[in-house]
């Protein structure tokens, strides 16, 4: 009998359950994906999209009930972000002018990239260091915005002012601070390489904005803020209409 080596299986899981390889797996998906985008026409970005809630089912496997919660409530309350940010107010323009398959599942794996992140080793060793250097970073970018790349970024300099608050008092800031570095990174690769592009001011209004925004991430924490409050409430709605079914099938 012919036996299959179980390790590619074990090292699935081991990318999974650990906390930074899982980050820089998230990073290299999202990156790659945004890369084979800027080729796609729409059935393609169709396919990038199937295989990218491909990949956020597979990363709740490990989660507890709470965390799965969590991410329901971080895709749904991004993705209405997203429905408003970019097709009715029109601040950002993806390159299809549409709001790509990829981008829901997308804010969860970024969500959850940054809670392992927050959940490594070395942040838990480290963690003011970690929160210093978050803060040290968004406050430069924010300064440099205003001041040093090409237009004035007073959106980024708002949205960076916002981040550094929760982090300095949020509930999670290590969390915050993952996040901030996941959403960093993509939104710098994402405007770079044309996947979506910032206007140069908020539509409306005089802000002017930097493409991408320089605290940006700003933003992307208040997902985080929904999915930690609401995250247990959903679950409560959840068992209570379990408790109701058998009562109206009576």
């Amino acid at each position: 009998m012919i036996r299959i080596p179980a390790f590619p299986r074990m090292s699935a899981v081991r990318v999974l359950t650990s906390p930074l390889p899982f980050a820089a797996a998230v990073l290299a998906i999202i990156v790659g994906f945004l890369g084979l985008d800027h080729f796609a026409n729409l059935p393609q970005q169709a396919m990038l999209g199937a295989a990218t809630w491909a990949a956020l089912l597979a990363a709740c496997i490990p989660l507890a009930p709470e965390g799965r919660a969590r991410i329901v409530i971080v895709v749904v309350v991004a993705t209405c972000a997203e429905i408003l940010g970019s097709i009715v107010i029109g601040a950002y323009e993806y390159r299809l002018s549409n709001l790509p398959a990829f981008v829901p599942p997308g804010h969860g794996l970024v969500y959850l990239a940054g809670l392992r992140i927050s959940q490594s080793a070395p942040v838990r060793r480290h963690r003011r260091a970690f929160l210093g250097a978050a803060i040290a970073v968004a406050g430069a970018w924010g300064l440099a915005g205003l001041a040093l790349l090409g237009r004035a970024d007073v959106l980024g300099a708002l949205c960076a002012a916002l981040l550094i608050y929760v982090l300095v008092r949020g509930r999670a800031p290590t969390l915050y601070a993952g996040v901030f570095i996941m959403v960093g990174l993509l939104e710098l690769y994402g405007t770079a390489i044309g996947a979506w592009s910032w206007a140069g001011a908020v539509p409306g209004t005089p802000v002017p904005s930097g493409n991408p925004p320089s605290g940006i991430a700003g933003v992307y924490v208040l997902f985080d803020i929904a999915a930690i409050a609401f995250a247990p409430r959903l679950l409560a709605a959840l068992a209570a209409a379990r408790r109701l079914r058998p009562r109206l099938a009576v």
